[in-house]
């Protein structure tokens, strides 16, 4: 299962914390498949055929820090392991253009990846592919940057990051482990 973090589609879709869901926009486009919203599972949904494995794909469109519920849904429902989902998702400590697979249990302080942890109730690694957005100058700023749109600059880099983890089959190389 692949999962693009996200706030709700049609007030956030623009915004910073979103960018989970871009990649999963972006990874769509690219295999020609469609989102259809399931409200069973709070979100979008998708199903793949990647190199000869069936992969679900969510982007919740509930709020950040509720993100959790939505995936523990899913993967209840398919009987799909924490360890066995790669979470998609903004990282502050990345800059625009650069994008880093990790396979851990922490969240970093960012609120989806706490909710998911909380949830699920378990300290159990999983992948998670961080997408840069940078970081806001003061650490008071951090809610309205991560909830605001890039400028231009930053966006070209984010989506040229995004195409070239597609372009270079990161899901690939996560489906080998």
């Amino acid at each position: 299962m692949i999962v693009g973090l996200s706030n709700p589609k049609i007030e956030y879709h623009n915004t910073r914390h979103n960018a989970g869901s871009w990649y999963l926009y972006s990874l769509a486009e690219n295999y020609l498949k469609n989102f259809k919203k399931e409200q069973k599972f709070f979100g979008f949904t998708s199903f793949f055929d990647i190199d000869s494995n069936d992969i679900r794909f969510l982007i919740p469109d509930i709020f950040m820090n509720l993100n959790g519920q939505s995936i523990f849904k899913m993967a209840s429902f398919y009987n799909i392991h924490l360890s066995e989902i790669l979470i998609v998702h903004d990282d502050l400590e990345l800059q625009p253009g650069i994008i880093k697979l990790k396979y851990s249990y922490g969240h970093n302080g960012h609120n989806g990846l706490r909710n998911i942890v909380n949830v699920f109730n378990k300290k159990i690694n999983f992948h998670r592919l961080r997408i840069g957005i940078g970081r806001p100058i003061h650490r008071n700023q951090i809610a309205s940057f991560v909830l605001s749109i890039p400028t231009e600059e930053e966006k070209k880099l984010i989506h040229k990051s995004i195409l070239h983890a597609i372009k270079e089959n990161f899901i690939s190389n996560i489906l080998r482990f």
